[in-house]
Formats: structure tokens, sequence, C-alpha cells
């Protein structure tokens, strides 16, 4: 999935393959299962473009991040000591964001003006301008 929510474009298996393979060795025929599963599970779309297919993910990176923290969440049997716990394992940079976007969402602005920064492994999202 990191290979196609960094891609700018929708990709084929073959694409999929060889970028993997320069990491490790890997089947043509084990991505195109994996991604093939994605799809009928919802996580990928994808689209027949000649004889191959081109895939890419239904929602982000960060749509898929944030999902998985609404599921901890819902299913915690104490969802406010559960975000106490959580509000005090982040960094202030962090809690400065959650502010933010805690302001952005209750104005009703969403995630606009947010863009993810690459630039440091596991920063969070940092304002911006615009959309990216």
């Amino acid at each position: 999935m990191d290979l196609l929510w960094s891609a700018s474009e929708p990709r084929t298996v073959r694409a999929v393959v060889d970028e993997l393979q320069q990491r490790r060795q890997i089947a043509y025929t084990t991505v195109m299962t994996v991604m093939d599963n994605l799809h009928r599970k919802g996580w990928l779309r994808r689209e027949l473009v000649g004889r191959a297919y081109l895939y890419e993910p239904v929602r982000s990176q960060e749509e898929h991040s944030a999902e998985l923290m609404g599921e901890a969440l819902a299913h915690s049997l104490d969802p406010a000591t559960t975000l106490i716990h959580f509000v005090e394992r982040i960094s202030p940079g962090e809690a400065r964001l959650l502010r933010t976007a805690l302001t952005r969402a209750t104005r009703g602005a969403g995630t606009q003006g947010f863009r993810e920064d690459a630039s440091r492994p596991g920063q969070r999202h940092q304002p911006s301008d615009g959309p990216t």
C-alpha cells in the first residue's frame, strides 16, 4: 500500500513488482494476487487500460490512519481515558497540530490546508497554504 499511496498516479502490477524487486525478490503472481485481494476488499480501485489494470488506493494513507484511530477509540471501554492516554503520549508539536485540527474541525474547515511533510519520518501534518 505504501508504494501506491506514494505514487502520483495509478500503477500497474508490473510497475509495483519492478519497484519491489529493487528491494527484494518477489514473484509477479504474488503481487498480482495481493493487489487483486486489496481490490476485492475495497482498498484499491482499478481500471482496465489496454490489457492491464491500473490500481490506485480508494483512500489516502492519512484517511486510513484516521479510520484506524477511530476504530481504536470505538473499541475502547472508556473513550475519554483512551483519549487522555493518547494525548499524554504525543509530542508538543503534535499537540499543537491536534489543537489546530480541533479548531478547524469545529469551524467546519476539515483537513483543508494540511499536508503531509515527508521530510521527517513519523511527523504528522503541517499547516499549508492550501490543498496539496
